[in-house]
């Protein structure tokens, strides 16, 4: 029988603050069930924070969490679920349609006559496409829904704005070192939902996973576990190999009484109980996962931070952020064209071999490839960083393209337009003209600008590098062709 929309509701739905299965991974374990578990910024989580206000008195309003992996999002929305008296019920937009959105939506507005309201959750909401996203606003305007999104995506982007409009956006920022520690530490020590301290770990150990996770707590609590599992494996086939079965090491950490003999050596909390260090953390997690999305924010974020630090001469910050593209296996030739494109926009004339070196370097990636070619990005890297700067050429070019756009097709003055034909030398083109390379001066003084356009000084050197010298020679030149005009 197909279901109805109405069965979307039905009241045997499992409660959003339902404990999860013993066999759930130790990060859904570990979901904080209530505000003042979740770890983060007080103003945001805080006991006085928006949310925790807008909880106490379920007046929480249509909303999206915006933040990176493993900040919190889907927490606070099922923490918001938990407490709400609403109808709750989660939606994912990877694998709903219009058709599934519009049945909810009808439903959700028939159970408000019946004076229910209903919280939809839309996780990854940015995946819904403009369509989609239109579907929900009557609801959300007429109060029908109380909708609440999480992205890690820029909802200024991914988002319509007359649903974003609607919507109060909460930043989440991604956890600190501190955080995670705080997190990891709990799910150690906890009985029930935790590890039951069935491994111990030193502070450096900590530290490294907290490293290692980025700000991401999912990140950090599942290489926790895994790293315990492996330690704990080990010990149990150290155990085996003295002659003792292993299900006797297992039954502390699934739940059964303390063994005798050699459980007893690694009962919970024991001081022979495995230790979690530096060293098994690097053998277990050789290669550290970048947060990188080749097409989304952190790209932008990421392309800006390496412009920004390479206009600014700062050579450590500009390595930095190559090696974050490149390791995280950004487009080396895409690199390369942002490089080019800075030798013409920050360094310009102030070292006209930046370009030169800039072009030489992308065709060294193109020919070698990577990971070799990484050394030839960093070369003009570090180069373009130290290089002498100036805009002036950027600017210039700007101040030109604007006039272009903004005046009508202006003609060139007669006297430099070509006269191939008689006809044309009869209309005066070539008149007046003067070939420079035949006076002494080099330069015959020819209005060469349109007539609306006399006057323009677009390239104004900036006296860096050198462009000290071309500033003199700029001046020098402009005050000889006004000069010879007058004659």
């Amino acid at each position: 029988m197909t279901e109805s929309p109405g069965d979307l509701f039905d009241d045997d739905l499992p409660s959003p603050g339902a404990e999860s299965p013993s066999d759930a991974p130790l990060a859904d374990r570990m979901r904080p069930r209530d505000l003042s578990e979740v770890a983060g910024p007080p103003d945001l989580v805080g006991e006085a924070s928006f949310l925790a206000r807008a909880i106490a008195s379920d007046r929480v309003p249509s909303l999206v969490f915006w933040g990176p992996p493993g900040s919190g999002k889907t927490t606070l929305a099922r923490i918001i679920a938990a407490k709400t008296k609403a109808r709750f019920l989660a939606f994912s937009a990877v694998v709903s349609g219009i058709k599934e959105i519009k049945a909810v939506m009808e439903e959700a507005s028939r159970a408000r006559r019946r004076g229910r309201r209903t919280l939809l959750f839309v996780d990854e909401i940015h995946r819904f496409n403009r369509a989609q996203q239109d579907a929900f606003l009557p609801f959300v305007e007429a109060g029908d829904i109380v909708l609440v999104g999480a992205t890690t995506e820029n909802p200024s982007f991914e988002l319509n704005g007359a649903l974003l409009s609607r919507l109060r956006v909460i930043i989440l920022p991604a956890l600190t070192e501190e955080d995670l520690i705080l997190l990891m530490k709990r799910a150690l020590a906890d009985p029930t939902r935790g590890l039951n301290a069935q491994v111990t770990a030193d502070e450096d150990a900590f530290e490294w996973l907290g490293r290692f996770a980025d700000g991401d707590a999912r990140r950090a609590l599942t290489a926790l576990e895994a790293a315990a599992a492996q330690l704990l494996s080990e010990r149990d086939l150290r155990i085996s190999s003295r002659g003792y079965p292993a299900q006797a090491a297992r039954s502390t950490r699934e739940g059964g009484a303390p063994a005798s003999s050699p459980s007893e050596e690694i009962s919970s909390g024991s001081s022979d109980a495995p230790k979690l260090t530096v060293a098994v953390l690097e053998e277990l997690f050789k290669r550290k996962v970048l947060l990188y999305d080749k097409a989304g924010e952190e790209h932008f974020n990421i392309i800006s931070a390496l412009h920004k630090s390479l206009r600014d001469s700062d050579v450590d910050a500009s390595l930095y952020w190559l090696a974050r593209m490149l390791e995280a296996g950004e487009d080396p030739l895409y690199v390369a064209r942002r490089l080019v494109r800075f030798a013409s926009e920050d360094v310009g004339l102030a070292d006209a071999g930046a370009l030169t070196l800039a072009v030489a370097a992308k065709e060294a990636v193109h020919f070698i490839g990577m990971p070799e070619g990484a050394l030839a990005l960093a070369e003009i890297t570090v180069y373009l960083a130290l290089a002498p700067k100036s805009n002036a050429l950027y600017v210039a070019y700007g101040e030109a393209a604007d006039d272009v756009r903004e005046r009508p097709n202006l003609p060139p003055p007669l006297a430099i337009r070509n006269a191939p034909t008689k006809l044309m030398k009869d209309s005066g083109y070539g008149k007046g003209y003067r070939y420079a390379h035949d006076l002494p001066e080099k330069t015959a003084g020819l209005s060469c600008l349109p007539d609306a356009l006399e006057g323009r000084n677009y390239y104004r050197p900036s006296g860096e590098g050198r462009e000290k010298a071309l500033k003199e020679r700029a001046e020098a030149i402009r005050a000889l062709r006004a000069r010879l005009k007058k004659k």
